[in-house]
């Protein structure tokens, strides 16, 4: 029953880490739910039988994330894992970093993690087992210039996964943090793409001066992710709980 037997919500699902995550997650015999803005992907990913079905709802808009959780929780019964994939980084020199950009930041990357781990937390406290696991970054752990408002957001991420952790530690539902370093999704594409567009490199170029802050002189695979949220989800990690868990390549120690 760990996590097989699970119902696992993964926000930002469609894609990249998330979707690596649904796929292990649902390989491991839990019943996954995808959440997303775009049904198309989401659909995508249930139809190869990567999860179980999905919902639809910007992850910044209480009401609808809400209306949401809801509706997987009607369809495959209450929650067991919440995985809180959704996130987005911008970037911009702390001079430009306006209040829009900043307030954007924190609802997508540390609003988010709130207002669905309050949806689901009580629940799970409540049948005396659960899993809740951010997707934080290695942003969660150290500092990184022109994304001051992603790294604060991150940073929150974390100081919300090792409170809660301690609050709930004797009810059986544990609560920790996964910080990928660069990885080779979609997002970090665009991200190479903005970075040649900036700076005159070409594309494989501005990919490799990513992968190049890894020690191992590599991108990040979304399986390796993956891999680590399977693991916390395990009975194996019972006794793990406010961790924040690099998968960096020894980027960060």
């Amino acid at each position: 029953m760990e996590p097989a037997g699970r119902h696992a919500l993964i926000t930002g699902g469609g894609g990249g880490i998330g979707a690596a995550v649904a796929r292990a997650l649902h390989a491991a015999g839990a019943a996954v739910t995808v959440l997303g803005r775009t049904a198309a992907p989401l659909a995508a990913l249930v139809a190869e039988g990567g999860a179980d079905g999905f919902v639809t709802a910007d992850v910044t808009n209480a009401a609808a994330l809400e209306a949401a959780v809801a509706a997987a929780e009607a369809a495959r019964g209450p929650l067991g894992v919440l995985v809180n994939n959704a996130g987005g980084a911008e970037s911009a020199p702390f001079a430009r970093t306006g209040r829009l950009l900043w307030d954007r930041m924190l609802a997508l990357n540390l609003t988010s993690v709130y207002e669905a781990t309050r949806l689901v937390l009580p629940g799970m406290v409540a049948r005396g087992w659960g899993r809740v696991v951010t997707i934080a970054s290695t942003a969660g752990l150290v500092g990184y210039p022109y994304v001051s408002a992603y790294v604060a957001a991150k940073h929150g991420a974390v100081g919300l996964t090792r409170a809660l952790a301690r609050e709930v530690a004797r009810s059986g539902v544990t609560v920790n943090a996964v910080c990928p370093g660069y990885t080779d999704t979609g997002r970090l594409a665009a991200s190479g793409a903005t970075i040649a567009a900036r700076t005159g490199r070409s594309a494989e170029a501005a990919k490799a001066m990513l992968a190049a802050g890894n020690p191992q002189g590599r991108l990040v695979r979304p399986e390796e992710v993956a891999a680590a949220v399977v693991y916390l989800c395990g009975a194996g990690a019972a006794a793990v709980t406010g961790q924040a868990i690099a998968v960096a390549g020894g980027e960060v120690m």
